[in-house]
């Protein structure tokens, strides 16, 4: 059997790109900023008041062709071969990883200030993610570079997620509640 891999999910990222003069800069595609997606339009359950980002793995499909037996050789009583065996070729489809759709709190748009922006690209270039300058706007390096960095954490996306951004330490994590001795 001979098999060719090809990801679909390329074929599906290029069409949904759309190349407008917005988002072409000398003739280089210029990735748009992804969008955050308030706790209404989210996963199921979304607590009231937080945001959301989606990464969404497209399927890997494998094209598989294959000789199939349409009709066996014709053998003599002496065991030679008096007519070979006619074979097809058979070309077909096969998901071989089915499409992933993973929901992660986000910081919601208004908390993207350019102070906390700024804070982040510190951040980011502290742990080597980004190289640019330190210039307060959600701009493309910048986005790359928290994709970088999520990447480590398992999270393709270019949309920060409160986890990375706690374990920046941009956002507060909350402190275990510790007993006192009148709960004792």
């Amino acid at each position: 059997m001979f098999k060719k891999s090809f990801i679909l999910g390329g074929l599906l990222a290029l069409g949904a790109c759309q190349t407008t003069p917005e988002n072409l800069v000398s003739g280089r595609f210029i990735e748009t900023a992804p969008q955050v997606i308030r706790n209404a339009e989210g996963p199921p359950n979304a607590a009231p008041g937080t945001c959301w980002g989606r990464d969404i793995t497209p399927a890997t499909i494998e094209t598989v062709t294959e000789r199939v037996l349409v009709q066996p050789a014709e053998l003599a009583t002496d065991g030679s071969v008096l007519k070979p065996a006619i074979y097809k070729t058979e070309t077909h489809q096969e998901i071989t990883k089915e499409r992933d759709e993973i929901w992660f709190e986000t910081p919601c748009p208004e908390a993207l200030t350019p102070s906390f922006v700024s804070t982040l690209q510190r951040a980011l270039k502290a742990r080597g993610h980004y190289r640019g300058s330190i210039t307060a706007e959600m701009d493309n390096p910048t986005r790359r570079a928290i994709r970088s960095y999520q990447q480590t954490e398992g999270l393709n996306s270019t949309i920060l997620s409160i986890a990375a951004a706690r374990k920046l330490g941009l956002i507060a994590v909350a402190a275990p509640e510790q007993s006192t001795p009148a709960d004792q």
